[in-house]
């Protein structure tokens, strides 16, 4: 038994220096290869240059040196980002305002970005110049203002913003205000003045209505005033006191028409039509 052990000696040697081999090769085969997803760049760290490769990589699976190379992969596509300050007004109001940023990596500059600004770049260039840009501008505003001119404020910021990510390698899609806040006592100051503002326009508004109830019992009064001055007149003339005792002859004629008794008036004659007219000389 010890003879055959013996004998299969050198096989067993051999079949584990070639596992071995096949393991250590098959490990070195998977090191030295990569992928690049859609969407996505990626450089190369180079340890025998101390640092990276000036070439960009493109999507798809792609080879290096292992142990001596490795792949910093950056995400190309457009991605949000919020920043958030606290800063005053130019009427020392405080202000609390969002900004809403849309950007994403120039795939030209990712081996600057890379030796300046690391992986985390967003942050780091956000948070600093992000943070710059929003209390400069805001300053140049009252509080009223900032509600007024939002959109004129917001292409201001995103002018400037655009300008300094600029020279970070970055390029901003949008740039918009999502939020903006005052402090307690400013808001309260606010509705005061809101509050105050409607009892003021609802006086004027009763002024008004006073005034032009006044004026409309003023316009009645000259009408009706007219009126009775055009019917005076109507009835002070020959015409009115014609009609009235024509008026007069036909009522009589029909009470004469329903009475019994007969009365017997001259023919071709009328009683009343015969009378001397008023001012008739």
């Amino acid at each position: 038994m010890m003879q055959k052990l013996q004998a299969l000696g050198p096989a067993l040697n051999k079949v584990a220096i070639g596992a071995v081999s096949v393991g250590a090769v098959g490990y070195a085969l998977n090191e030295s290869m990569y992928t690049v997803d859609g969407g996505e760049r990626a450089i190369i760290f180079d340890r025998l240059r101390n640092g990276t490769r000036d070439f960009i990589v493109k999507p798809g699976t792609h080879f290096l040196i292992p142990f001596l190379q490795f792949p910093i992969i950056y995400d190309t596509r457009t991605t949000p980002f919020n920043i958030k300050t606290e800063t005053g007004s130019k009427d020392l109001q405080r202000v609390n305002i969002t900004l809403r940023v849309l950007y994403r990596p120039d795939k030209k500059k990712l081996p600057y970005i890379y030796q300046r600004l690391g992986v985390d770049y967003s942050a780091n260039v956000f948070n600093s110049v992000g943070n710059e840009v929003l209390k400069a501008v805001v300053a140049q505003y009252d509080a009223t203002e900032l509600i007024s001119r939002r959109e004129t404020i917001s292409n201001q910021i995103r002018q400037r913003l655009v300008k300094r990510a600029g020279t970070f390698g970055l390029k901003l899609e949008d740039v918009s205000i999502t939020h903006l806040t005052f402090s307690p006592e400013y808001v309260r100051a606010i509705e005061h003045k809101q509050v105050a503002q409607q009892l003021a326009e609802q006086a004027k508004f009763v002024v008004a209505k006073n005034e032009q109830e006044k004026l409309a019992k003023i316009i009645v009064a000259e009408g009706e005033a007219e009126a009775a001055a055009l019917i005076s007149k109507a009835m002070s003339g020959p015409g009115y006191i014609a009609l009235r005792r024509i008026e007069a002859s036909r009522d009589i004629a029909e009470e004469l028409s329903r009475s019994r008794n007969i009365v017997y008036l001259p023919s071709g004659t009328n009683v009343l039509m015969n009378l001397p007219q008023v001012g008739q000389q």
